[in-house]
């Protein structure tokens, strides 16, 4: 398993280059962690706790929800960009279930740049999550990056 470490300095907008490669993230996707996203995130359709149900509603297994498939994206965008990075804009589409013990791999890259005002300035970045059935999410987001002028 790899992990990607936090990163604890934003990046700079200026620094960032159409094209570069998103920081890859694989999460090991258990059956703890589904279940804790369902409850934290307050969606207790069985499917994503009880394996019975799941199994009875057509499903190999429970699967991850939608936020907290939405929480890993933000996650991977943040880790990558930094700290202070805002994520604006997130546009994500559904493909494959996420099952317990089928790793989730997040990849991206940076699709565009737009200069801002007041030292905030915009970077999109289209990205996917896989697993080993396929594309788990797929999408498009927006963050707010710092200029480079304020010395971070």
């Amino acid at each position: 398993m790899t992990t990607t470490p936090t990163r604890t300095t934003t990046l700079e907008w200026a620094d960032i280059v159409v094209g570069d490669e998103v920081t890859p993230l694989e999460i090991p996707i258990t059956t703890t962690l589904i279940v804790a996203g369902a409850i934290a995130s307050r969606d207790f359709m069985p499917v994503h706790h009880d394996r019975d149900y799941a199994n009875q509603q057509g499903s190999q297994n429970l699967f991850m929800n939608i936020l907290t498939t939405n929480g890993y994206c933000v996650r991977f965008l943040t880790d990558w960009a930094g700290p202070e990075a805002m994520v604006k804009n997130l546009s994500i589409r559904l493909g494959v279930p996420c099952f317990p013990d089928d790793p989730l791999r997040f990849t991206g890259s940076v699709t565009g740049k737009t200069p801002g005002s007041g030292g905030e300035n915009f970077v999109e970045v289209t990205f996917k999550g896989s697993n080993s059935l396929g594309d788990h999410v797929s999408g498009t987001a927006v963050l707010s990056l710092l200029d480079g002028s304020s010395g971070t």
